[in-house]
């Protein structure tokens, strides 16, 4: 057992020199894969055969969610039609260990006979592949973590970090926020955590006003089973909210009140471009099960803790 955990050990250990050694090797052209990238007027065109397709991949997948239109193009689907799918405008970023792949050499030769920016990544210089390229990123030269050198194991992770890099790279320049990351990613757990309460609250919401009987209040309440009222003014503004506790505090002769009676006053609110987050974190610790979410003094919408319990946010 010992020397399964030294092997894993050594590996890992000879993958994080190779990306100190990428670290130390980034220079003017990763500058210049950059200028390309942003004066494309299309998309970022990503192709690589084998393990290296496998990192292309992720790296397309990782600009296009962050702000940088991106897709994979596979050299050998690009050899029979595919090519159509890279046009004037793109920019490609093939990969290829050796840099003489035999499958990318369409793709490169279509970036050539169109004038298509080319970015090529590689290990090996002179390689045809660098030679050919607007932009040459060359990887440093580092022993693959397998002992034989004959599996892509730290060519691969440094590859993938050096795309991980361009996609931090361009999110910055372009200032790419979280608000910017949610619109590509409205799904599980981490779009509940972006999510705004305007996405989530509820636009019909139990209201009504100071002057109305408290008859009405509780009918509201009871109607619209979110537990509480809101109480407006006569100018639409949210003065007070009517809860459970309110009620008890005014059993006595609650019939005979009104709303503005019971109410309690200047209750806590949202707004609407709020993190839902935040709205949850209010109410856990105030221990409510509710929040109004106003704009302008005036309610937009009821937030339940259901809501975000939902949404995924627990």
């Amino acid at each position: 057992m010992e020397s399964f955990l030294e092997t894993a050990r050594l590996v890992i250990r000879t993958e994080a020199q190779g990306l100190a050694a990428l670290e130390s090797s980034l220079g003017q052209p990763f500058v210049a894969a950059m200028r390309l990238i942003l004066d494309a007027t299309g998309r970022v065109v990503v192709s690589g055969m084998g393990k290296s397709g496998h990192v292309g991949r992720k790296i397309a997948a990782t600009l296009a969610s962050t702000g940088t239109p991106a897709q994979f193009v596979h050299p050998a689907e690009a050899s029979h039609g595919d090519l159509g799918m890279v046009a004037r405008g793109d920019v490609a970023i093939v990969l290829s260990n050796s840099g003489e792949t035999p499958e990318i050499a369409d793709i490169v030769a279509h970036t050539r006979r169109f004038s298509i920016p080319l970015i090529g990544v590689a290990g090996r210089e002179g390689s045809t592949l660098l030679r050919q390229a607007d932009v040459a990123l060359l990887l440093p030269s580092a022993p693959e973590a397998c002992g034989t050198g004959i599996v892509p194991t730290t060519s691969t992770t440094m590859t993938l970090a050096l795309g991980d890099a361009l996609a931090v790279a361009l999110m910055e320049h372009r200032r790419f926020t979280p608000e910017h990351f949610r619109t590509f990613h409205p799904g599980g757990k981490l779009g509940a955590r972006l999510a705004r309460v305007g996405d989530l609250m509820h636009r019909e919401m139990p209201l009504v006003a100071e002057d109305a009987p408290m008859t009405d209040a509780l009918l509201t309440i009871s109607r619209m089973g979110f537990g509480v009222t809101g109480v407006t003014d006569d100018q639409g503004r949210l003065t007070g909210i009517i809860t459970d506790g309110d009620l008890r505090r005014h059993m006595a002769g609650l019939l005979e009140r009104t709303a503005a009676e019971v109410m309690t006053r200047a209750p806590r609110t949202i707004a609407p471009d709020a993190l839902a987050e935040s709205a949850l974190a209010q109410m856990q610790d105030r221990k409510i099960t509710c929040l109004f979410a106003v704009e302008g003094n005036r309610p937009a919408g009821i937030l339940h803790i259901h809501d975000c319990l939902r949404a995924g946010l627990v």
